[in-house]
């Protein structure tokens, strides 16, 4: 099962659409993992048309509508791997600590808001990703997103993606 991961869209606040390599990974991905801050609807109704299975959750930045359509935490089983999304896990000092005493019964959690790609391994063996932003690198020097695969209940072959030039961004970058 191949993992499309990515969060903090923001479109169209930081880019006119969303970048067309991440569009070209739609196709081959069975799950797309969004972790928030998505801010348009017609980005979330892009993802729903052209995706075999959608878990997403709102952020901060995401308004009345996409909060009706969303959840503060998605929960899923993907081939016996247990996952959930969230948008934000507070500082990066302690994330670790408090993640693994806020969801003990994963094996992976998805999350955003920080922009900042993120891969770490709980002591208690939960997994946390971050995929970064596909369209707003901050203090990052590239726009990221990530893909991984699921092989029975096992997260593997997880690779985090570099965007190339931003010209589909607004000339603000």
């Amino acid at each position: 099962m191949r993992l499309l991961l990515m969060s903090d869209t923001h479109v169209p606040r930081r880019a006119r659409e969303l970048p067309p390599q991440l569009l070209a990974e739609l196709p081959r991905a069975d799950v797309v993992i969004h972790a928030g801050d998505w801010v348009d609807v017609a980005t979330l109704d892009l993802l729903e048309s052209r995706s075999a299975r959608l878990i997403g959750v709102h952020g901060n930045n995401d308004g009345p509508a996409l909060r009706a359509r969303l959840p503060e935490v998605a929960r899923a089983d993907l081939d016996g791997l247990r996952l959930a999304v969230v948008h934000e896990t507070g500082a990066a000092q302690g994330r670790e600590a408090r993640c693994a005493a806020r969801f003990p019964d994963l094996d992976v959690l998805v999350f955003g808001h920080s922009h900042i790609p993120w891969d770490t391994t709980t002591d208690t063996g939960l997994r946390l990703l971050n995929p970064g932003s596909p369209t707003d690198r901050r203090r990052r020097p590239h726009c990221t997103y990530m893909t991984a695969t699921v092989t029975e209940g096992a997260l593997r072959d997880v690779r985090l993606h570099r965007l190339p030039s931003r010209t589909w961004l607004p000339n603000r970058q």
